[in-house]
């Protein structure tokens, strides 16, 4: 018995990293698992590898129950198809957790079209091929009359809530993502669905190298970039005790949780009618003065 027993649970990006650890937990707290992975190299080149079909063995060999998929999520009808996948092997879909991504690392001023548009498909539109199927499928239950306690965890970042130099496009999938969580939680309440993300820091093939020194495991003790670490949350945001919490980002490393405060309104001045150009400037400047620090962008001097 664990917090998520019995509920059917679709990890994309699931075949190492943060998703395999989000995909050993969920199934420990006894939930039915489709494991999600391409088994690409880290830019999403194609390889021969099937990393998920280890996790599905992983969660076999401790007696949890899980099955492997092999869809690109960034495609709308194989998305589908993994959802189909779900409801035809367990008979029903509780929890769809967003993982999968790839980086393709440039300054803004190199980077290519396809590589901006490899980024944005598997981010981003990747989070919304998969939750729009899924969201069919609990729309329509709610329509029968029938409960749902579905929930949506979408895997922004650091980087998309407050940029990062050099990953432009991830950056602004990230973001996108971010918005994207607290536009479902708004639309998507009213079927017994929330949708929450996260922005996770740990060891991953992603960060390992860009950030070699501080992702590097402690010789003994605690790990704090462990991508163990980032589970929990997940696996709590999945269960039926996360009910009432819905259009929240959270960010988590380690030991360490919190909810991003978010963008809000500012002060205000208004001067009754429309601005004169070049009265502008000295308001600005009073509306900056008065304004806190934005958090600095990843990587700026």
């Amino acid at each position: 018995m664990g917090i998520c027993d019995g509920r059917v649970v679709i990890i994309t990006g699931a075949g190492r990293g943060i998703g395999r650890e989000h995909a050993l937990e969920f199934a420990r707290q006894g939930a039915r698992v489709v494991v999600n992975d391409l088994g690409v190299t880290l830019d999403g080149a194609a390889t021969s590898e099937s990393p998920g079909a280890s996790v599905v063995a992983e969660i076999e060999a401790f007696g949890g129950q899980a099955v492997t998929h092999g869809a690109d999520i960034s495609n709308f009808s194989e998305a589908a198809d993994l959802v189909r996948c779900a409801i035809d092997t367990y008979g029903g879909l509780d929890v769809v957790v967003n993982n999968a991504g790839f980086v393709r690392d440039r300054m803004f001023f190199t980077s290519t079209e396809a590589e901006w548009d490899a980024v944005i498909a598997v981010h981003l539109k990747g989070h919304f091929a998969t939750s729009r199927h899924a969201c069919d499928y609990w729309r329509a239950q709610h329509k029968q009359g029938e409960l749902v306690d579905a929930r949506i965890i979408n895997t922004s970042s650091g980087a998309g809530l407050f940029g990062s130099v050099g990953q432009s496009a991830y950056s602004a999938a990230k973001g996108g993502i971010a918005a994207l969580t607290l536009v479902q939680a708004a639309e998507l309440g009213r079927y017994g669905i929330t949708a929450n993300a996260i922005a996770p820091s740990a060891r991953t093939r992603m960060t390992e190298t860009v950030f070699a020194d501080r992702m590097a495991a402690p010789d003994s003790g605690f790990d704090p970039n462990h991508p163990d670490n980032i589970a929990p949350l997940v696996v709590w945001l999945g269960s039926a005790d996360s009910h009432d919490v819905t259009g929240r980002i959270f960010e988590i490393e380690g030991g360490a949780l919190s909810v991003v405060a978010g963008h809000s309104h500012g002060t205000v001045i208004d001067n009754g009618r429309r601005w004169a150009p070049a009265e502008i400037g000295e308001s600005v400047r009073k509306l900056i003065a008065s304004a806190p620090e934005p958090t600095p962008v990843y990587g700026a001097s």
